[in-house]
């Protein structure tokens, strides 16, 4: 059995799907790992210690391999080059999903993608939606804390006292919740809001002050947020715009797989808020929480310093790798048995994230 990492080549992208401290456990699978040359370099983790855990370097590593790990989809050409038969696990989602569903079809391929574990407790160890999220909000309270030109923490000095930042976090799934947390241990004063009547009290364990509107929660499936008409969307915006304007930071975290992010911030409500606040929006890429934000750039709205996320977990490349390898290590040991590689799509959670096979 020979399982493969493949190198990305997608622009942007820094992660690798499987770093050197785990090969021991894919090895112990009964496998041979070969890795492509350079697939963990832009993540920090460079060849010779892929070579030191026990795997091979192989610029045709994909080739006559059962499995095929990686972050991103592999691309059209190198779809063609695997032999049939061949498993490939890597998140999946993109505009060209239905153009790599032919091609895996034709070649008789099976692919598993990570965003469709499904969401049940035993397939946690697996989630690298969750994983992913969690190096997310960290990071955009990391980039808010950059961007922000004071303290966090409250400071008391011998000419007077520096108030706390206040922060409000908008979106309390695993992103927000870690952006909570992450604010707090630097000492800032948080608030958090979510449309999940279920959030008051996750938001309130993490010593924040939960933001209460007193509208209609809106708890949908798997633990995500059900999509809001656009009368509640309008009544959201007015009741939350006082607590946007009295923030010096905001970070935005909602986003629903598969549908674009909600706007929960307009630009109307971003004109009110105070010089030098800082708006970080990690949901950039599936449209944005924040009208105007545009994903890879910071821009000036009014008197906000507007961040938007593009590959946030990318920007913590090794942390994000680390954990992210966890989870495929999980999912690929699901899949071995006797020796070889063949899925029990009997098995919830493999059926779950089987794309095509």
């Amino acid at each position: 059995m020979r399982i493969a990492v493949a190198a990305e080549h997608g622009p942007g992208e820094t992660r690798v799907a499987l770093v050197p401290d785990l090969v021991g456990r894919v090895l112990v699978l009964g496998a041979e790992v070969v890795v492509e040359p350079g697939a963990g370099a832009r993540a920090g983790f460079a060849d010779d210690r892929y070579v030191a855990a026990g795997a091979r370097i192989d610029v045709d590593a994909v080739l006559d391999s059962d499995v095929v790990l990686s972050v991103q989809p592999l691309r059209l050409p190198a779809l063609g080059r695997l032999r049939a038969g061949a498993v490939t696990i890597s998140f999946f989602a993109g505009p060209d999903r239905p153009e790599r569903v032919a091609a895996l079809t034709a070649s008789g391929l099976r692919a598993f993608a990570m965003e469709q574990v499904p969401r049940i407790s035993r397939a946690q160890p697996m989630d690298a939606l969750t994983s992913q999220a969690l190096v997310a909000g960290y990071r955009a309270v990391v980039v808010a804390a950059d961007l922000y030109p004071r303290f966090l923490a409250k400071a008391v000095t011998a000419g007077g006292v520096v108030p706390a930042a206040r922060v409000l976090v908008i979106g309390a799934g695993v992103a927000g919740l870690q952006a909570i947390a992450t604010a707090r241990s630097l000492g800032a004063q948080v608030s958090g809001y979510d449309v999940r009547a279920s959030s008051v009290e996750e938001i309130a364990s993490l010593g924040a002050t939960p933001v209460e509107l007193g509208l209609p929660p809106l708890e949908g499936a798997a633990g995500y947020a059900r999509q809001m008409s656009p009368e509640r969307a309008v009544e959201q915006h007015r009741r939350l715009a006082p607590y946007v304007a009295a923030s010096d930071i905001v970070i935005t975290t909602a986003a629903v797989p598969g549908r674009r992010a909600p706007v929960l911030v307009t630009s109307a409500m971003l004109a009110a808020m105070g010089p030098g606040s800082v708006v970080v929006d990690i949901a950039a890429e599936a449209g944005g929480n924040v009208e105007g934000v545009s994903p890879g750039e910071v821009v000036r709205h009014g008197p906000v310093t507007l961040w938007g996320g593009a590959n946030v977990p990318g920007t913590m490349p090794s942390m994000a790798s680390t954990l992210y390898s966890q989870n495929v290590v999980h999912l690929l040991a699901l899949m071995v048995r006797h020796g070889g590689v063949a899925p029990d799509l009997g098995d919830e959670i493999l059926a779950g994230s089987l794309v095509v096979g």
